[in-house]
């Protein structure tokens, strides 16, 4: 249903006498929304790292013999969304090295390795067709071979990461974490009973009991070991949060940046109501990241909030292709329409974002053929114009559907009585954070981190 996925979810525990790789689980459990492709975790008793991984929904790729065959007090976790880079078990995380030395889990993207490949190079190590992810780690292996610490190791690599990253590592006898200079994906410690956790948002400390410490800062590299927890800024860092972690990503019961997440959508369908107040009966949104938008905008307008959609909850990824006649009817196998709540109705429809535009169509068609009398469809974010290289799977910048077409032409392309997108400062303005403070590049085309060999791939409009 969806034209657009986050790369992935990170999670790492460090605790004595703690069942890491249980709680690890249960985290990665919690950000299940992040990625559905894939799932590992690797644990080390101090003595060996073991790691397990597959292809599927954690509750597919875990079994209770799994879990307890990885002991230890050090455990790390992943959650991958298939992206570009390709499916399949050679792209599943944790990544390991051949001496089961370390492993690394990395939430985010780099879109030019060109200075790590020339580091390999170097070194006389011949790396081609891997994952930026896997290049990180063998890159930092090369030095740990040569004898170098393993934080003296990721010091010397961290300059020649390009991109954007919420990186865990794991030895024998340490937990590290590093975050990008910009901070583009988000990167939560939280404290468990005497040990450290690490998450990519802080949706997955509630259920293991974990209480909010604080997020990785923009450059930083955190460690914990039997002395603590310690830290230092490798580089000095500017936080530049990808905004699109409040507008679809984050889970609303995460913090970002000390902000509800689901505060700061309802916002959102407040500034909406003042941008566009349209006459209507109704107010539906398109499940889930839409509800709190949706509540906004009805509480700020006025108009009846109704659950007008409903989505087939477990329907998750499925290795059992359907047969003809169901791919016919797309949205529909995941979406359905209350005829009840929308008949004879004028409709305000809300959604996050619209990618391709190609899913809106389809509900839009589906509203009108269960007797809505009009549809007029409403974004809780600005047009999306240009690719992202730092996580988001997003089409090619030819397939976005605002590129070179007005909101007029996309309305009329959806079948809407009307279109209407959050404004840029009515985005910002519901975060109550400054503009300063994130990374916009899907709606301003502005890059914190320079892409490199990749501009060639952009049009700036």
């Amino acid at each position: 249903m969806r034209s657009i996925g986050e790369k992935c979810g990170v999670f790492g525990i460090y605790g004595r006498g703690l069942d890491v790789s249980r709680l690890a689980f249960f985290s990665l459990y919690a950000l299940q929304h992040r990625g559905q492709e894939s799932s590992g975790i690797a644990s080390t008793d101090g003595h060996k790292i073991y790691c397990y991984k597959n292809l599927g929904l954690v509750s597919q790729v875990f079994n209770e013999e799994i879990i307890k065959s990885l002991s230890g007090h050090i455990a790390i976790g992943h959650n991958r969304y298939s992206t570009s880079s390709g499916a399949g078990l050679e792209h599943v995380q944790p990544i390991e090295v051949d001496d089961s030395s370390i492993a690394l889990v990395h939430n985010g993207n780099l879109p030019s390795v060109t200075e790590l490949i020339n580091f390999l190079n170097k070194k006389d190590v011949s790396i081609t067709g891997a994952s930026d992810s896997k290049i990180i780690t063998e890159a930092i292996h090369c030095l740990l071979k040569e004898g170098i610490e393993i934080e003296k190791a990721i010091e010397e690599i961290f300059p020649l990461m390009t991109g954007a990253f919420s990186i865990l590592i794991m030895n024998k006898e340490k937990l590290i974490a590093i975050r990008d200079s910009f901070g583009i994906r988000p990167f939560s410690i939280g404290k468990l009973d005497g040990g450290f956790v690490f998450s990519s948002e802080t949706c997955a400390f509630n259920p293991i009991g974990a209480t909010f410490l604080r997020d990785v800062k923009p450059g930083e590299m955190v460690i914990v070991d039997d002395q603590g927890l310690r830290s230092k800024q490798i580089v000095t860092g500017v936080q530049k949060l990808d905004i699109f972690e409040f507008v679809y990503f984050s889970r609303p019961d995460s913090n970002l940046l000390g902000q509800s997440v689901y505060e700061v959508r309802k916002r959102f369908g407040e500034e909406l109501a003042k941008e566009y107040p349209i006459s209507a009966d109704v107010v539906i949104p398109v499940p889930e990241t839409a509800f709190p938008v949706a509540i906004g905008y009805a509480n700020a307008s006025g108009i009846p909030f109704e659950t007008g959609l409903i989505k087939s909850r477990y329907i998750h990824r499925t290795f059992i292709e359907p047969e003809q006649h169901i791919r016919e009817q797309g949205v529909k196998l995941k979406l359905t329409a209350i005829r009840e709540v929308v008949e004879g109705k004028r409709v305000i429809v809300v959604d996050d974002s619209i990618v391709r535009g190609t899913t809106s169509k389809q509900i839009v068609k589906m509203l009108f053929e269960n007797g809505a009398k009009e549809v007029h469809f409403l974004v809780s974010s600005p047009p999306v114009k240009f690719p992202d290289f730092y996580g988001i799977d997003l089409p090619n910048q030819n397939d976005l559907i605002a590129v070179g077409k007005s909101i007029d032409e996309i309305n009329k392309y959806l079948g809407s009585t009307s279109l209407n997108y959050l404004s840029y400062n009515g985005l910002i303005k519901a975060t109550r954070l400054d503009e300063f403070s994130f990374s916009t590049p899907c709606f301003t085309g502005e890059y914190p981190i320079d892409i490199k060999e990749r501009k060639d791939e952009v049009s700036f409009l």
